[in-house]
């Protein structure tokens, strides 16, 4: 389906007064006013992202309890235990909890369920290991805030359960020693986006106040942090949580954390990522080379794994780690690209374009840890909130479903309007996790897609692209993107601007590139002017572009490409169109 191209209007007389009085270029105004940011306050804070903005960590709802509870406890000795997740968010917010806690001398260990054999959140069979093994203090991290009967649960084995979340909660909050988490009914927090890791940084913060002896921490607390911040960037990218507010400050210092003072485990994956001779990491280094290896040990069992690699200091543990983390996204890979052809396969079967509002497949043979990032890619394709469920093998357990969903269309809803064909579910608006008896799948496809239909518009499903403006080639100088770069980090909830330029011709024959020949790279060239565009999954457009005589306009995102010592100007090519087809 081609997208629609909605080029953004602006009002001239607010850009000059942006301009002047917030002391930034015409550009940089532009941009701003496109994201809603229109005071000169609001522009420099947006663009400053001070560490000091932070607010203070006993301000978010739970942690002066939490943290008091845990400072207790290791004044007594008591045997804590860091309850886990296995995506990138939660071993970061794992890590993060780990080294603090090692640095003020506690008695820790941590536990991350397995991601298949266990699934997401406490169970009971893990709870009773732990208590058996000696815990007394279980705190969780990125899970928890709607396991209520797993927190009786801990209760009855003699656990003071501290838990720490930032997903949705149910109606009921589980009955905890402690519960921190942003958006805590009664609180007025007022940024409720922070991720996983973000909050068991705060936790982290407030613990280092405590054992200072007030708000100015130590000097090792303080290195500590600040390395901290890095993990946290890393849990809040990968995490897709919008960039903005506490979230735009912690990645912003985090990836200079992670670029001046890695963690080792961090240092040996940007080594073997060949990141390392990087003047300064992006948010897409993290979103498209850090996060994707930390990701692939979760989601093929190997979670506690990426949980040490961030957590040792021991650099040729690190490479170890670092090099089989590489490895495991290599097997991922695979396993992603054969079950993405069996899905797409099943789709063209099963799914009725003009019925479906919604598409939800299943079969037996594919991998739980890799249908979530399958979903992702289906739902580009077709434009349809997808669920993709992993069915027991033997027919003997549940099947695990995984879903992603539409701007506007809110999956965690979705799933308990039809809980009654559901063992579980829990998760966010835009990605969720399911498990179902393989009986209830046909049942459950069909009150699903009768939700997505009744919510879900016509216009809403062709996908668009927002375009910041158009210009020439001529227009596109490092100058510019320089200034571009003065918003970032670039992620969800501020996206990389988008421009757009006409009368452009092809300068030579598309390339696919890489190993699975996906990625597109052409020659562009306008007015004279002669630009490198890559199109990443852009492949499948080689035979059409070549084909195309005339004119074209394309939409893009240019880019400083940093290669061996040289740096130029290249376009990241996001869609184009002939020109003849234009109304």
């Amino acid at each position: 389906m081609a997208k629609r191209w909605r080029i953004a209007t602006y009002d001239s007389a607010k850009i000059s007064l942006l301009e002047e009085s917030a002391g930034v270029s015409t550009v940089v105004a532009q941009l701003l006013l496109g994201r809603g940011i229109d005071t000169p306050a609001a522009a420099r804070q947006f663009l400053d992202a001070k560490l000091t903005d932070l607010r203070d960590p006993t301000d978010l709802p739970g942690v002066p309890q939490a943290a008091d509870l845990l400072h207790r406890a290791i004044a007594t000795g008591k045997q804590i235990v860091i309850y886990g997740d296995f995506d990138a968010d939660g071993m970061t917010a794992t890590a993060i909890l780990l080294r603090c806690l090692r640095l003020l001398h506690a008695k820790v260990r941590t536990y991350v369920p397995h991601r298949i054999h266990e699934g997401y959140g406490l169970n009971n069979a893990a709870l009773e290991t732990l208590a058996a093994e000696g815990a007394q203090v279980v705190v969780t991290v990125d899970n928890g805030i709607a396991s209520l009967s797993e927190a009786d649960h801990a209760k009855s084995l003699g656990i003071d359960l501290v838990v720490t979340d930032h997903h949705q909660m149910a109606s009921t909050l589980p009955d905890a020693a402690a519960i921190v988490h942003p958006a805590l009914p009664g609180s007025d927090y007022p940024f409720h986006g922070l991720c996983g890791a973000a909050v068991a940084f705060k936790l982290a913060w407030a613990l280092c106040q405590l054992a200072s002896e007030g708000k100015r921490v130590r000097p090792a607390m303080k290195e500590f942090l600040l390395q901290a911040t890095g993990l946290a960037a890393i849990g809040t990218i990968a995490d897709v949580v919008p960039l903005f507010d506490e979230n735009r400050i912690l990645v912003r210092h985090g990836l200079t954390a992670l670029t001046v003072n890695p963690t080792a485990g961090i240092a040996a994956l940007k080594k073997i990522a060949s990141l390392d001779k990087k003047p300064e990491l992006a948010g897409d280094d993290i979103a498209f080379t850090i996060a994707p290896r930390l990701n692939a040990a979760g989601r093929l069992g190997q979670a506690d794994l990426g949980v040490e690699l961030l957590s040792t200091d021991d650099p040729h543990r690190a490479h170890e780690l670092a090099t089989f983390l590489g490895e495991l996204n290599e097997q991922r890979q695979s396993i992603e690209r054969s079950v993405l052809l069996a899905a797409r396969k099943q789709a063209k079967l099963r799914f009725d374009p003009e019925a479906d509002a919604a598409i939800v497949l299943a079969d037996h043979g594919w991998h739980a840890g890799v249908i979530g990032i399958v979903a992702g890619k289906l739902v580009e394709q077709y434009q349809r909130p997808v669920v993709l469920i992993a069915k027991d093998k033997l027919g003997v357990k549940p099947g695990a479903g995984s879903g992603r969903s539409l701007p506007g269309f809110d999956l965690h809803e979705a799933f308990a309007a039809c809980s009654d064909h559901l063992i579980s579910h829990g998760g966010h608006a835009a990605a969720a996790g399911l498990r179902i008896e393989d009986q209830q799948i046909d049942r459950f496809r069909e009150a699903f897609c009768a939700v997505a239909a009744a919510k879900i518009t016509d216009d809403s499903r062709q996908a668009e692209i927002v375009i910041d403006a158009e210009v020439p080639f001529a227009a596109i100088t490092y100058q510019i993107i320089d200034q571009i770069n003065q918003l970032a980090p670039f992620g969800q909830g501020n996206r990389r601007p988008m421009l757009c330029a006409t009368e452009v011709r092809l300068a030579g024959e598309p390339k696919r590139l890489g190993k699975t020949g996906q990625t597109l790279a052409v020659d562009l060239e306008q007015h004279g002017l002669r630009l490198r565009a890559i199109a990443f999954g852009g492949g499948d457009w080689i035979d059409e572009l070549s084909a195309t005589k005339g004119p074209i306009s394309i939409a893009f995102q240019p880019v400083l490409n940093h290669f061996r010592g040289r740096v130029s100007v290249e376009m990241h090519l996001a869609d184009w169109r002939a020109m003849s087809e234009e109304g």
